[in-house]
């Protein structure tokens, strides 16, 4: 017989419960927040682990070029002023791929793609798109992007004091 505290029970269960999220909520404030103006951007969502070495969060990362695909990661490609959000891959963490295959509970044909895809043609994954922007026109409006806030900043602390 196992003998289970409620306490911790209680404890766990309150954790799991602020874990609870719905990636179309995360990707659909990003899309709001329009952080490329109407140009069509990836978010880029992976966990961080917390300085504790225990606990992680899911960072979600608005860019204008595609990442290198890596485990434990998911990428979608959003088009603001549209309710367009493209999956470009949800790959999980590499110990729980079984879980995913063919005729399994937990089957999913989006992942299972992502995955093999990842083992055998991770170029196709990490290949821009053709919508994409060229290099200067990424770095024109990062530059644009970080004089607003900047700018931004600046007027808050005239407006602070």
């Amino acid at each position: 017989m196992i003998k289970i505290n409620a306490l911790d029970a209680h404890d766990r269960l309150q954790h799991l419960n602020k874990q609870n999220f719905s990636i179309e909520e995360c990707c659909q404030d990003i899309v709001k927040q329009e952080p490329f103006g109407n140009i069509p951007f990836y978010i880029f969502a992976h966990p961080r682990t917390h300085e504790d070495g225990i606990s992680k969060r899911l960072i979600w990362q608005p860019r204008l070029s595609k990442p290198k695909a890596q485990t434990n990661s998911m990428l979608f490609k959003a088009y603001p002023r549209t309710d367009v959000i493209e999956i470009i891959w949800i790959i999980p963490p590499r110990e729980i791929w079984p879980q995913y295959d063919k005729d399994k509970l937990t089957a999913n044909e989006l992942i299972r793609e992502s995955i093999e895809k990842f083992i055998n043609n991770r170029e196709a994954l990490e290949a821009p798109a053709k919508d994409d922007l060229s290099e200067e026109q990424m770095k024109a409006i990062y530059k644009e992007v970080s004089q607003k806030a900047k700018y931004e900043k600046h007027m808050e602390k005239l407006y602070v004091h």
